[in-house]
């Protein structure tokens, strides 16, 4: 489970960035891959699912959320 953590981390953290080069009207994986490609079109599905999972897993995974939860109560 830590390695598909550690995947989708680094997945959902390109897809961090590449929002912020977006933001400046310059997009990484359509740069690298072109523009609607086939490999574009899986990476951005890839970084999906890989938020998805980090919604699902994140307070069983995340010990600052952990030490909070213990705090509050």
């Amino acid at each position: 489970m830590k390695t598909t953590h550690c995947i989708t981390s680094v997945l959902v953290i390109i897809g961090a960035l590449n929002w912020l080069l977006v933001a400046f009207n310059w997009n990484l994986v359509d740069a690298i891959f072109g523009a609607g490609s086939t490999m574009s079109m899986v990476i951005y599905i890839l970084v999906g699912i890989s938020g998805i999972f980090l919604i699902i897993t994140h307070k069983k995974n995340c010990k600052a959320c952990d030490k909070s939860v213990g705090q509050a109560m």
